[in-house]
């Protein structure tokens, strides 16, 4: 597989894992509609920065965004669902969620 098309199959599955539009993608990168829709169609290959700004996005790291998707092999399903819910958050959810786990906790 090239890099084009590693790169627009993972961020289509980034996108659906994560219920995000190319809008709201396009939202939280700063980047247009239309930059994110060429490196889907593979009509252009983003850069390293470019990268960076969509990891960020996604909340993982440029290390897993090209990493084995199956990062946590021993998880059970339910701890699997949670980092699911996890990375569907927006930052201050997750700032609320972390209260509840530790919360929890005590």
């Amino acid at each position: 597989m090239c890099a084009e098309d590693y790169i627009a199959d993972r961020l289509v599955d980034l996108c659906e894992k994560r219920g995000l539009t190319k809008y709201r993608l396009a939202q939280l990168t700063g980047m247009s509609q239309t930059a994110i829709g060429s490196i889907i169609s593979k009509e252009s290959i983003p850069t390293i920065p470019t990268l960076e700004k969509l990891c960020s996005a996604f909340g993982i790291t440029l290390a897993q965004f090209f990493s084995n998707e199956e990062s946590h092999p021993n998880l059970t399903e339910t701890q699997r669902e949670i980092l699911m819910i996890w990375d569907s958050l927006e930052v201050e959810e997750r700032k609320v969620f972390m209260t509840m786990i530790r919360g929890l906790k005590k």
